[in-house]
C-alpha cells in the first residue's frame, strides 16, 4: 500500500497536469469532445475490439447496463453505431460501429496516435521505458481482482472488515 506522501504526491502531480489540460480526456481535441467521454470511450472500444455487448460496454466504462444503453441511444441517433441481436441467443444485445462511426474512429486514431507520440516524446528514453514498465505492473495488478469488483472497491470493503 503506498504511503499517504506519495498518495498526495500524485494528486498534486495530477491537479497540476488538471490545470494545464483536462483530466477527462487529456487527449481529446475539440471534435472529439463533441461527443461526451463515454460516447468516445464507446467508440475507441468498439474501433479496436469490434462488436461488444451492452454488459461488456458497461463493465469497460464502469457504468451501469442502464448508462450504456442511454450512450448507445444517443450514439445511434448521431448514426455512429447500432444494435444488433446475438445469432446464438437473442437475449444478447451488441453494438457495432456504423460506417459513419468507423470513419470517426478512424480519425480519432490518428489523431490519438499523433497525441502520443507528441508526449512520448517529451520523454528521454528511459522514462518512455519506466512509463510502460509501471503502465504493465498496474493493468497486470488489476488482472487479480474479479471484473465486477473494482481494486478501490475491494480494498474497501476488506478494510471494513478489518475494523
Amino acid at each position: 500500500m503506498a504511503n499517504i506522501r506519495d498518495v498526495e504526491r500524485l494528486k498534486d502531480l495530477l491537479l497540476e497536469l488538471g490545470r494545464r489540460r483536462p483530466l477527462r480526456d487529456p487527449l481529446s481535441s475539440k471534435a472529439e469532445l463533441e461527443l461526451a467521454g463515454p460516447q468516445l470511450h464507446i467508440i475507441v472500444w468498439l474501433g479496436h475490439d469490434g462488436p461488444l455487448t451492452m454488459g461488456e460496454l458497461a463493465r469497460r466504462l464502469g457504468v451501469s447496463q442502464k448508462g450504456v444503453t442511454g450512450l448507445a441511444d444517443r450514439l445511434g441517433e448521431h448514426g455512429y453505431c447500432e444494435r444488433e441481436a446475438d445469432d446464438r441467443d437473442r437475449r444478447v444485445v451488441r453494438l457495432r460501429l456504423t460506417g459513419k462511426g468507423q470513419e470517426f474512429f478512424k480519425v480519432a486514431q490518428v489523431r490519438m496516435e499523433e497525441k502520443l507520440g507528441f508526449l512520448l516524446g517529451v520523454l528521454s528514453p528511459a522514462d518512455r521505458e519506466a512509463l510502460f514498465r509501471i503502465i504493465s505492473r498496474v493493468s497486470a495488478s488489476f488482472a487479480d481482482f474479479p471484473s465486477n469488483v473494482t481494486p478501490l472497491a475491494k480494498h474497501s470493503s476488506t478494510s471494513r472488515r478489518k475494523r
